[in-house]
């Protein structure tokens, strides 16, 4: 569902990527970036969301990887593709939940919620494209902390930042209780 602007009004599109659900505490903080644009009647923010799914293959070789090894007597049992299917239906549905989520604390903290998806391609591709899209004036990147690939520059907020042309904040998600 996208809002469309009122007429007269100019969106400033405002692109968010997040790892997980945003709650209460993360889209109040993002809403308080940009309320004081709303002492400006020409202006509407408009906040679309992009939430990466998890990649059911990935994560079923990933584990393999992490039990796998030399001290193994005997392999361990590859999944089926029924079973890889199970799984990335079941990231697909905590993929919709964490969006349903994401759009209404957004809505609780007062935002205008454009275009909510959920995201199977790069990640920082997404947002590229998304901030195209929309004309995006920011792109705000939600994530837990990744402290290894932050010191190496190889996160989500420093790729985007060397291919974008707008402000990226990147800000840690809270945890609630």
């Amino acid at each position: 569902m996208t809002t469309e602007p009122a007429p007269g009004e100019e969106p400033y599109a405002v692109v968010l990527l997040v790892e997980q659900a945003l709650t209460g505490a993360d889209a109040a903080q993002v809403r308080a970036l940009h309320i004081e644009l709303d002492d400006d009647p020409t202006i509407e923010v408009v906040y679309h969301v992009l939430l990466p799914m998890a990649d059911a293959a990935a994560a079923v070789e990933a584990s393999l990887g992490v039990i796998g090894g030399a001290d193994l007597i005997t392999p361990p049992m590859t999944p089926t593709p029924d079973e890889i299917d199970r799984l990335r239906e079941e990231y697909r549905e905590q993929a919709e939940r964490d969006l349903a989520a994401t759009r209404s604390a957004l809505a609780a903290a007062g935002a205008k919620v454009g275009e909510a998806v959920i995201v199977t391609e790069s990640p920082v591709d997404a947002l590229i494209e998304k901030v195209k899209a929309t004309d995006g004036r920011e792109a705000i990147i939600l994530t837990r902390s990744h402290l290894v690939a932050e010191f190496f520059h190889v996160d989500w907020t420093s790729k985007a930042r060397r291919k974008l042309g707008v402000p990226v904040l990147h800000l840690l998600e809270h945890d609630e209780d």
